[in-house]
């Protein structure tokens, strides 16, 4: 498939449009006249043209069954394939130009990646749509095509719309928007680095520089804000949010229209923010944490948008429609860090009192470098708020922790999300015999300390929720693994296995997530004499009956008696999630009975001549594996 025609003139045009420019101003300097500029512009733009249609020509991208292929250059060729089931995020973006001539662009994100992967500029505007709905259908086995549309071609699973922005609450996102950075520019170009606003000062005396000042900063704010409510408005312009399958998927933008989806289970964290502001009028926005990167984000790196603004109790039942988690009901940090933070604030007071006493000294004398003691009076009532808005909360599936009075952040992580547990204790928070617990995740978010915390909590109760963490992360990620298909060997097609070999008494198609039927006494049930269980060894006689299985429930198949050769390399099979080990490991064995004393010379012998390796302590092959990962591959099977 080729790029849009259009694409030619509108790729030139971007690539010249600098050097044009560039020779108009060399040209106007140089009394070249605007004749000898024209030609040379006008050749510049012919060879961009030129370049542009041979790039048209070399440039094709082809959906095959298992890759998105992406052939592009003109002097050095470039051959990507790119698996749909690594591809995170398929975006398509449309400028105000690029609307007007009809061309998108279409940019791939894989998990992890710190760019683009792949990029296509520019198709039609329908087939930026149709590749990334064939894209996004492809790379989910749970998304089916539902149907096919007017060509022909297979569509995705029917979107449910679960959030459209309306008029108030974009009017609130502008006017709760605020952008520091013109602060920050005027605040460099006003230092002693940059001297340029020190020329525009009144020579005037100090109490008319100070009404200046405070005009001045007034107005400041006041454009910053105006910036700030421009800048929201044209971003979440026409957001709306919907639901497609397993993925959730947005639309926004004013002047660039933004279209992409967010991969349900690419989730890491839900982010649900507020301020002052919002809280007292009831609203709250909520982002979505993922492990990729996530392009047009407004410098949120790898987290997305899903709800910029909307009713709290809105917020939350939308949070819940991503990952199911209760009310929460957070536990407070202990009365006593109150005061750690009465200290510590008590100290900045300090600090910007003796800048102001600096200042006065030594630059500008007259300086009320007194008035940031008056601070001290709202110290306490600070300390108490940063308090007040700390906590966590452990729900049944979810880590949910809450921080932050100004800027508030309430997080919610699932168990199996969990990378590390990390117990961290600062000099200082030793001193007050506490400690800060952190949920570690794979989310981008990490890289700028935005984790799950429970922090400053008393020493026990700190290594207490750190075990529990530990604890439900392992049972989490084991439902999980119980959760997956079983996964057999046999011969032939799935449509030629016996009647018996796939359905149950009554003919219809056993569930592998149901576990087995139990007897009337709650005994677990007898294993069937054929092979109507995948995976049971025959090993397993009548007198292993009476045993009691292992503590997690489940007796695993023996291979003791497998013929295995392990000094060579495990067959591999790639089943398009996760690799199945076809030869399963006897580093976690099957339950089986406890083998007589009497017997054990016997037993002895025969594991001698079963296994081919050494225990953990012997052949030097065994280094470097792990056994948890073969006990993890037993279970998917």
């Amino acid at each position: 498939m080729k790029l849009a025609p259009q694409s030619i003139p509108y790729r030139a045009f971007q690539r010249v449009v600098g050097i044009v420019i560039l020779l108009f101003f060399l040209a106007s300097a140089n009394d070249w006249g605007l004749l000898i500029g024209g030609a040379v512009a006008a050749a510049v733009l012919l060879v961009s043209v030129g370049y542009e249609v041979a790039y048209y020509r070399r440039f094709e991208y082809e959906l095959t069954d298992d890759t998105l292929d992406i052939s592009s250059g003109v002097i050095s060729r470039r051959e990507r394939e790119i698996p749909y089931r690594r591809i995170q995020n398929v975006d398509v973006s449309r400028s105000v130009i690029q609307r007007a001539i009809g061309v998108a662009a279409v940019d791939l994100e894989t998990a992890g990646g710190s760019s683009t992967e792949g990029s296509i500029r520019f198709v039609t505007p329908e087939e930026a749509t149709r590749l990334q709905r064939e894209v996004q259908r492809r790379k989910s086995d749970a998304s089916p095509a539902t149907g096919t549309d007017e060509n022909g071609d297979p569509v995705g699973p029917t979107e449910e719309d679960l959030f459209a922005i309306s008029p108030r609450e974009l009017a609130l996102v502008g006017a709760l928007s605020f952008d520091g950075r013109l602060i920050g520019l005027l605040a460099f170009l006003g230092s002693g680095s940059f001297p340029v606003l020190s020329g525009f000062l009144p020579d005037t005396s100090a109490a008319v520089l100070t009404a200046f000042a405070i005009v001045a900063v007034g107005v400041l704010f006041l454009v910053s804000w105006v910036i700030g409510a421009g800048l929201a408005f044209s971003n979440y312009y026409g957001f709306r949010l919907s639901r497609a399958g397993n993925e959730l998927r947005y639309e926004r933008g004013l002047f660039r229209r933004y279209s992409g989806s967010i991969p349900t289970e690419k989730v890491q964290t839900l982010t649900i923010s507020d301020n002052p502001a919002k809280r007292a009028l009831g609203y709250a926005s909520l982002s979505i944490e993922t492990a990729g990167y996530a392009p047009g984000q407004g410098g949120d790196y790898g987290s997305q948008a899903a709800v910029p603004i909307a009713s709290t109790d809105r917020v939350y039942e939308l949070a819940r429609e991503v990952e199911s988690f209760g009310e929460p009901s957070f536990s407070r940090p202990p009365k006593r860090i109150r005061w750690r933070y009465v200290f510590r604030y008590a100290m900045m007071v300090g600090v910007l009192a003796a800048i102001a006493f600096a200042v006065d000294w030594y630059v500008v004398p007259d300086v009320p470098w007194v008035a940031p003691l008056g601070l001290l009076l709202v110290v306490p009532v600070a300390a108490h708020l940063k308090w007040k808005h700390r906590g966590y909360w452990l729900a049944e599936d979810h880590l949910l922790t809450r921080n932050g009075f100004w800027s508030r952040e309430v997080k919610a992580v699932p168990y199996y999300r969990i990378q590390n547990v990390i117990d961290s204790r600062t000099i200082f928070q030793r001193r007050w015999n506490v400690a800060t617990i952190v949920a570690d995740t794979a989310g981008t978010g990490s890289l700028v300390g935005s984790d799950a915390a429970a922090i400053d909590f008393d020493i026990d109760e700190a290594i207490e929720l750190r075990d529990e963490l530990r604890t439900r992360l392992q049972d989490a990620l084991s439902e999980r693994r119980a959760r997956r298909t079983a996964f057999e060997w046999f011969e032939g097609d799935v449509g030629e296995r016996p009647v018996d070999d796939r359905d149950d008494e009554d003919g219809s198609a056993a569930d592998d997530d149901s576990p087995a039927p139990a007897a009337a006494d709650d005994s677990p049930a007898p294993a069937a004499d054929d092979d109507s269980v995948a995976g049971v060894d025959d090993s397993v006689t009548d007198a292993d009956e009476g045993i009691d299985p292992p503590e997690d429930g489940v007796v695993r198949p023996d291979f003791s008696t497998s013929t295995r050769d392990y000094s060579e390399p495990a067959e591999r099979v790639d089943t398009g999630e996760y690799a199945v080990d076809r030869f399963p490991s006897d580093a976690d064995v099957a339950h089986r009975p406890e083998v007589d004393e009497n017997d054990g010379d016997s037993a002895e012998d025969d594991e001698s001549e079963t296994y081919k390796r050494e225990g953990p302590s012997g052949n030097e092959d065994d280094e470097g594996t792990d056994p948890s990962e073969n006990g993890r591959e037993d279970d998917e099977r």
